[in-house]
Parts: structure tokens; C-alpha cells; sequence
């Protein structure tokens, strides 16, 4: 089992791994801690972009000698291929590491994954440790890989009545936090950029503007651009089509604070479409920030 030290490493590591978030795709913001033989921190890193070395490489550079005996900590399995960077289970062999912590499997080990090869040298390795916590910042990638494009998460500023209104000077600041963590962000005018500006690595791009209005058409545009997750802002024709075809993975809705009594005479719009259930509900200045995501 793992020990209270192996267990905060991993807390540790999960933390460091979201610095990646609207960076790394089409590859997983991932993050690494190295423990000596004593148990103590000597190296830890994180994926910054695809193409760059992976988080393992960080650490254990970080690390140096110190690594050997030692115990990786790690919230993706090491992968188990050689691409734009080796082998991270084979560094890790390299690197004389005894044990090794995985939080998260990775779906696209080719053959025998990573964990399996580390096993067959003797390095005892210990999977699903805290994956949980781990699937806050690994989710998403994982939702993309399983259904083979993007999440895609639809922002809307909305008056009491629930009806689409143009953003507050709350909501663009809002906007502003949330697009730090997205590959690219969709305006309603159909123009494309990424949620971090020159943030991505190779095998990034960033589709033609305007991406096309059609939903199958979008989605293939997305995908094909690297993109893993991506924030649209509404209200637009695309938002409604990909709505209307359940393509909307999560919702944030920017509603200003009601007054405390009101009267009223209409009915008023429904929160949520169809298929959608409440997630978080918080308040920023004089906005209700509400999530929810398809049931």
C-alpha cells in the first residue's frame, strides 16, 4: 500500500500536472514527483507541450543522481513507445527507480504498456493510486479519447429570466479565467484562437476561420486540429446546432444575482436543456456562475 509520504507526493504531482492544462494537448497534462531511497523530494516536473519532454524526463532531470533507489510518483502511466521524445518507462530504468506510483492507466499504450515493462525489470509498481483525484485534471483527455473528439464546454451569459444577453464586464473576466485552461476558445462569430495564445507544441493548429456552422463539420475541424478541449462562447448558430445534437459535454451559464423577492408575470426560461444536470453553483461579484454537464 502506498505510504502517507507516496500519497502526498501523488497530491503533489496531480497539482503540478494542471500547469499544463491549454498547453499539451493533443497529449495529457501530466505530472511527476521523485522520491529518494529515504523518501524524500528530490525532483519533481510536468508536460508542458507535446513535442517537449514528458514529465517523467522533468522530474528525474531535476533528480539526477538522487533518483536512483528511489520511487517515481506519477499521475499517467510511463509511456511504453518511442514518439517525438523516448520512452519515459525506459528513463525511468534508466534512472535506477525501485517503485513506481500510477495514478491514471493510459488508454494508448501500444501493446504492453508501460507499467508491464517496468514489472518485467523488477521494478515494483503500484496502479490507481488516488485516480480519482488524479481524473480532475486527466478527465477531459480521457473523455476526448473515448469519444474521439473534443470536450466541448458552452458558455453563456443569460439576464433572470434565463434568456441569452450580451456578457457583463463579470462575464468577459470570467471568460478570461476559463479560456486559460481550453486548447481553443470559439467566438460567436464563428473565429477560432487558442485558449492561451502560442501556447501549443507540434501537431497543434488552429482551424480556418470561420469554423464551419454545421456539427459534424465542426467536430471534424476540432479534432483534426489536436484540440482536446473547447470553450465556446455563446450565443451563436453553432452553439444551438451542437446543443440541439447533445455534442455540449459541459455548460457554464453567467446569471446576474436576482433580487431577493420579485414578482413576475411570465414564465421563466428553463436553466438547463434537456440532459444536463447541475454540477456547481457559485457566485462571483454580481454573477451566479452555474455548471453542469450531460447526465
Amino acid at each position: 500500500m502506498p505510504t502517507s509520504v507516496e500519497l502526498a507526493a501523488m497530491r503533489r504531482a496531480i497539482v503540478i500536472s494542471a500547469s499544463g492544462l491549454g498547453a499539451t494537448s493533443p497529449n495529457p497534462a501530466v505530472g511527476c514527483v521523485i522520491l529518494d531511497a529515504a523518501g524524500r523530494t528530490v525532483g519533481e516536473g510536468y508536460h508542458l507541450r507535446k513535442g517537449d519532454p514528458h514529465a517523467e524526463v522533468n522530474a528525474l532531470a531535476a533528480a539526477s543522481a538522487r533518483a536512483a533507489g528511489g520511487t517515481a510518483v506519477v499521475t499517467l502511466e510511463p509511456c511504453n513507445h518511442e514518439g517525438l521524445t523516448p520512452a519515459c518507462h525506459q528513463a525511468l530504468l534508466d534512472a535506477k527507480i525501485a517503485r513506481v506510483l500510477i495514478a491514471v492507466m493510459d488508454p494508448t499504450s501500444r501493446g504492453e504498456g508501460g507499467a508491464a515493462r517496468l514489472r518485467k525489470a523488477g521494478v515494483d509498481v503500484q496502479t490507481h493510486v488516488l485516480e480519482e483525484e488524479a481524473l480532475v485534471v486527466l478527465g477531459p483527455w480521457r473523455t476526448s479519447l473515448s469519444h474521439q473528439r473534443p470536450v466541448l464546454h458552452l458558455m453563456l451569459q443569460t439576464d433572470p429570466a434565463g434568456q441569452p444577453t450580451t456578457p457583463t464586464t463579470e462575464a468577459l473576466a470570467q471568460l478570461a479565467l476559463e479560456r486559460q485552461t481550453h486548447d481553443l476558445l470559439i467566438s460567436p462569430d464563428g473565429s477560432a484562437e487558442e485558449g492561451q495564445i502560442g501556447s501549443h507544441g507540434r501537431r497543434f493548429s488552429v482551424p480556418a476561420h470561420p469554423v464551419p456552422d454545421e456539427p459534424g463539420d465542426t467536430v471534424a475541424a476540432l479534432t483534426e486540429a489536436g484540440a482536446r478541449t473547447v470553450l465556446l462562447v455563446g450565443p451563436s448558430k453553432l452553439s444551438e446546432r451542437l446543443l440541439s445534437e447533445a455534442l455540449v459535454d459541459r455548460l457554464t451559464l453567467l446569471v446576474p444575482v436576482p433580487e431577493p423577492s420579485q414578482a413576475t408575470t411570465t414564465t421563466p426560461a428553463p436553466l438547463l436543456p434537456d440532459g444536463y444536470v447541475l454540477s456547481r453553483i457559485t457566485r462571483v461579484g454580481s454573477q451566479l456562475v452555474i455548471s453542469a454537464g450531460r447526465r
